[in-house]
């Protein structure tokens, strides 16, 4: 397992499951998100996370809205990271979704230790419960070599 985290070579050869690689290719859509988070930070924060922005003070609400528009920028430099490992570094795709894991269930975790209050239930929950089932699908598909997938894809 510890040479397919870290294969002696970057190359494009990925030895996983067909199917972690076709998981993997949705993970670019960080950089979409990340860009929509960087310059729409309040109202991503209002409507996918139902943080209550609007009852802040006003300095308040525009440290908290450059704060979820720095995250944004890291959600678009993973995203274009995993986007440059899709197209020419496959050998790392085990790598960077176990990366994609730690970076996903930090924030889970941090949330513990750092609750938000939140107006209503919010969509962005379910969305990253969706995203850390792919990439605990993913990664471990990644990881999964067999006989018939050993050749680059």
């Amino acid at each position: 397992m510890f040479s397919t985290l870290f294969p002696r070579q970057a190359d494009n050869r990925y030895l996983g499951k067909r199917l972690g690689l076709w998981l993997f290719a949705l993970v670019p859509l960080k950089v979409l998100m990340g860009l929509n988070i960087m310059f729409n930070a309040p109202d991503v924060a209002r409507s996918a996370d139902g943080i209550p922005i609007d009852t802040f003070a006003a300095q308040a609400a525009a440290a908290f809205a450059f704060v979820f528009a720095a995250w944004g920028l890291g959600q678009f430099i993973l995203g274009l990271i995993s986007l440059t490992v899709l197209l020419r570094y496959r050998s790392l795709v085990p790598l960077i979704f176990l990366a994609l894991l730690v970076e996903q269930l930090g924030r889970i975790f941090l949330r513990l230790g750092w609750p938000v209050e939140r107006m209503v239930t919010a969509p962005g929950a379910a969305i990253n419960i969706a995203i850390t089932a792919i990439l605990l699908v993913g990664f471990g598909l990644s990881l999964w070599r067999s006989g018939a997938e050993t050749s680059g894809v």
